[in-house]
């Protein structure tokens, strides 16, 4: 019986683990899977050797690292004396999973990776700790592989796990009754992102921008996407003073306002991405301390930062970036896309060929049979 172990890192890992085993599963039902993982692998029948819910905590101190080595030292020496797997399978989380690859390399182990860190975007130095410990690399973005084969990894893009994942575009008409949105109104959502310094450093530059647009154009209404790691008592005070624009707080309704609205005000992510997969128009901005954004500089790999722009090789969506994240800057972006049907109609049509980019049969399936064939 053949033996695959997993290690991910955060709850969107798990998910893409999870539905990988259930791709392996029907190829090879005999096969023998445990995991560093969470809910999702243990509902698809998944051995847990540990909840990964404490490797997620955000943050930069020596207790988080202190865990790590710890937790990397128990999954080495259980995966050496006791479970000897014929696999081991990475996905994301390329920290904790980087360092771990160089001593389980050292063991012998059959390493893959799936979804491999964004390498591309910084620190491009990891690429000789993948190019050393990893045996095969299972990309999602096709400018990966080009990537990794200039340096002779072995390496198979397998598409994009979102185009499987991403919920239908949501009914418009349904949608608008349900929130009380009027129909005769253009829809800006505001996704300001998922964690607390976010919301902070962008939330009022962004409700600022939603003041000027509705200066110039009455027949617009807002949208707030609040995530679900994001409390009220962080929002509310700050829209008490933005009572004029009458804004619709949306909790876990991300796809619906994604896929209807005309356009979007979104914080740097991969939710441009998922905006991109359902041909969104959209400007994307982010702002944070400056010391950490000199860093940034010093570190990245390529100038872009948006994933449309990057997988498209053009500047399609505006990027407006520590400087340029301005209330006017980022609504004179949006009123461009109100005014003039030519610009919006160019964007449209530019973010429809990032899905030609990535459609492939299926990424955890295309994961499955690679690995199926080669444990």
């Amino acid at each position: 019986m053949k033996k695959l172990f997993i290690i991910t890192g955060e709850y969107s890992g798990d998910r893409h683990a999870a539905d990988v085993v259930k791709e392996l599963k029907k190829l090879n039902p005999q096969i023998e899977i445990e995991a560093v993982g969470g809910k999702n692998l243990a509902e698809e029948g998944v051995k847990l050797f540990c909840d990964h819910s404490k490797m997620s905590a955000m943050g930069f101190n020596f207790q988080i690292i202190k865990n790590h080595i710890t937790l990397g030292k128990r999954i080495a020496k259980y995966l050496k004396e006791e479970f000897k797997p014929d696999m081991v399978l990475f996905i994301d989380y390329g920290g904790f999973n980087l360092n771990l690859s160089k001593v389980l390399s050292k063991y012998g182990f059959k390493l893959y990776y799936y979804i491999p860190p964004q390498i591309w975007a910084s620190r491009k130095w990891r690429l000789n700790t993948v190019k050393k410990n990893i045996d095969k690399v299972l990309t999602i973005f096709p400018f990966e592989k080009e990537m990794y084969e200039k340096i002779g990894v072995d390496v198979e893009f397998v598409g994009h796990p979102l185009l499987s994942q991403l919920p239908e575009k949501a009914n418009r008409e349904i949608l608008f009754a349900q929130n009380d949105f009027d129909l005769n109104k253009k829809l800006i959502s505001i996704f300001p992102g998922s964690r607390k310094f976010e919301v902070n450093n962008l939330l009022k530059i962004f409700l600022d921008a939603a003041c000027l647009i509705k200066e110039k154009h009455n027949d617009v209404q807002f949208a707030l996407a609040q995530a679900p790691s994001i409390s009220d008592e962080l929002i509310n005070p700050i829209l008490e003073n933005y009572k004029e624009l009458n804004i619709k707080v949306l909790k876990d309704k991300n796809y619906e306002l994604l896929s209807s609205s005309d356009e979007l005000i979104l914080a740097s992510g991969t939710v441009a991405l998922e905006a991109a997969l359902y041909n969104t128009p959209m400007i994307i901005s982010y702002k944070g301390p400056w010391f950490l954004y000199i860093i940034y500089m010093l570190v990245r790999c390529i100038k872009r930062v948006c994933l449309p722009n990057i997988i498209l090789d053009k500047d399609i969506v505006p990027e407006l970036i520590q400087s340029k994240a301005k209330p006017k800057i980022i609504a004179d972006n949006i009123l461009r896309l109100i005014e003039h049907a030519q610009a919006r109609e160019n964007m449209v049509e530019a973010l429809k060929n990032v899905k030609e980019m990535l459609q492939t049969s299926g990424a955890a399936y295309n994961t499955a049979k690679i690995i199926e064939s080669n444990i």
